[in-house]
């Protein structure tokens, strides 16, 4: 089915089953020759970035739908990209090559801004605060740091044995979540950090399985946790009580996959080893749709928009998604 690239807004239309359901391929591009590791939207919804392991950083308009240049970064590979707070120019990244110091690009003129060292293993968390130039990375080295855009230097960090860290910032940018191994959630006061976690959240599961993401709902009342054991888990912000435990979903390899919400919070997806998106209601807990993107292999990273009416999902391949409406 041949479907035009209109973008309806999400606030010119509500997401329900339905028109979860609706959702089909728009655009599919193949500028990469390796897989895409992660995938981010600008915070005003008009852009997309990627990054792959063929070491490519692609821009993409989302409102032209289709992309509008590549940037390389061959000596230091690019693994997971941000935007930063409010500017759709510039971008943080973690490296998968040479070194782990997260790098800060300029996307106008190609230059780094500024140079962040510090870990000692591969970054497998970053997030930007919604509010202001703070962003948080966790480590393999088993440390979570605090950083802010305009220092080189990192702020403050828990060196504390974390495992393997996973964080993110809530949408008011006063809280993060660390998720620690497959053991807990905890949540510390960004302006009290030194004082430890002010709530901690046991997450047991019934497989054996790592934490490879936890993210925060847009309303600040969910959290969202992702695992490699083919299991992720959806909690109260307030007091860790489990909502819903969503499986069905294939991942036999223990792929890190990426699962988000929608941005009114009504809805989990996850992507799938076989490249299928698999999406669940946060209200009744029912699976709604299996969308099938025809994708090549596993899909690594998903990401809903923050203001339009579409997604994105890559393996080696990058796809946008768009709601097919009936005009009649």
């Amino acid at each position: 089915m041949a479907i035009g690239w209109h973008r309806p807004s999400a606030a010119d239309m509500k997401i329900t089953d339905s028109v979860f359901r609706s959702f089909r391929v728009a655009r599919t591009f193949r500028q990469n020759s390796q897989k895409v590791n992660c995938v981010d939207f600008s915070p005003d919804g008009e852009h997309a970035i990627s990054s792959s392991d063929d070491d490519c950083i692609v821009l993409y308009d989302i409102r032209e739908g289709k992309p509008k240049g590549t940037l390389y970064s061959k000596k230091y590979g690019v693994d997971l990209i941000r935007y930063t707070h409010g500017d759709t120019q510039t971008v943080v990244y973690s490296s998968n090559k040479l070194d782990d110091t997260i790098r800060y690009l300029s996307l106008t003129d190609n230059q780094y801004i500024r140079y962040f060292p510090g870990h000692t293993a591969r970054v497998i968390a970053l997030s930007m605060s919604p509010v202001d130039d703070t962003f948080i990375s966790g480590s393999l080295d088993k440390t979570i740091r605090i950083w802010d855009l305009r220092a080189p230097n990192c702020q403050v960090g828990l060196t504390n044995p974390l495992g393997k860290p996973v964080c993110s910032f809530d949408p008011d940018g006063l809280i993060f979540a660390a998720g620690v191994e497959s053991q807990a959630i905890k949540l510390y006061d960004l302006r009290a950090f030194d004082k430890g976690p002010f709530a901690s959240f046991e997450t047991k599961f019934n497989r054996a399985c790592d934490l490879t993401g936890v993210k925060f709902s847009n309303d600040g009342k969910q959290i969202l946790i992702s695992t490699n054991g083919g299991i992720i888990r959806v909690l109260n912000a307030f007091n860790g009580s489990v909502l819903h435990t969503f499986s069905g979903y294939n991942n036999s390899k223990g792929i890190s996959l990426e699962a988000c919400f929608t941005p009114d919070s009504q809805f989990v997806m996850i992507g799938s080893e076989d490249g299928r998106v698999h999406v669940w209601s946060t209200e009744s807990g029912m699976k709604v749709a299996v969308l099938d993107g025809k994708h090549s292999g596993p899909i690594n990273t998903l990401q809903f928009n923050p203001r339009y009416m579409t997604f994105a999902s890559a393996c080696t391949n990058m796809t946008f998604w768009l709601p097919c409406i009936d005009d009649s």
